[in-house]
């Protein structure tokens, strides 16, 4: 049993290009094939609810049709704070999230890293790039959906958003949402929220096994939050290097 070729090349495809956008900052070339193409629209995996699709017309909405000088800093700044000195207490790196102190490399990083060595991948550099990575997780997500072929395969995906991306992710949206200057950051992590919620719909629907409840980090109890919410810094100082 598996999913049709053509639905899990799709969906791969998608994550893919989700990836793409959180691993680098956004360049005018960028920003045109993106509105040439219709993103969010292009997507294979669709909005199946209100939710996303308030998430996708936000993301559409977010790209910038004038992307000159000011709007592109905006941009730099806003990727700058949240995948390079984590000003905005946002980090996309799992441990920091479900640490008990919010730090970097943490017991995430290692379940993660045994994850992926089991399908024969590595990160390429887990000092610049920890394997807990938004990024690698995406990425990893769009290998398992390309090499998929037993039920097991799909259920080991699921555990995998339900035991990683589903617990911090939420509260990770949240923060970029709250914090992001320009729109388009607050977009996109809203928008990779919905894309992994409804994936996981899907995998329950295809294999007909109801979701488990969620077990998440929570919105407010991620870094920079203590002490009265404010937006400390956090620990993390990773560098912006290749996926894998």
């Amino acid at each position: 049993m598996r999913l049709p070729v053509e639905i899990a090349e799709a969906l791969a495809e998608d994550a893919g290009m989700l990836a793409a956008l959180h691993d680098r900052e956004l360049t005018p070339g960028a920003i045109a094939a993106l509105l040439e193409a219709g993103f969010p629209a292009n997507l294979g995996l669709l909005p199946a609810n209100d939710a996303a699709r308030a998430a996708w017309r936000k993301m559409a909405a977010a790209l910038p049709r004038n992307a000159d000088g000011a709007a592109l800093d905006l941009l730099a700044a806003d990727y700058a704070a949240i995948y390079l000195t984590g000003a905005f207490g946002a980090s996309p790196c799992e441990s920091v999230w479900l640490d008990e102190d919010h730090l970097v490399c943490q017991a995430p990083m290692f379940a993660l890293r045994e994850i992926y060595a089991a399908a024969g991948l590595a990160a390429e550099n887990w000092r610049r790039r920890p394997d807990d990575h938004l990024v690698l997780q995406l990425l990893y997500i769009a290998h398992a959906l390309r090499r998929a072929l037993e039920p097991d395969d799909w259920r080991r995906l699921a555990a995998l958003l339900d035991g990683h991306l589903l617990r911090w992710l939420p509260g990770f949206a949240e923060r970029v949402g709250r914090r992001a200057k320009a729109p388009f950051y607050a977009a996109l992590a809203g928008l990779t929220l919905l894309w992994c919620e409804q994936l996981r719909d899907l995998l329950a629907d295809f294999l007909g096994e109801a979701r488990p409840p969620a077990v998440e980090a929570g919105a407010g109890a991620g870094p920079g939050e203590r002490d009265g919410g404010g937006a400390r810094p956090t620990a993390w100082r990773p560098g912006a290097g290749p996926g894998w």
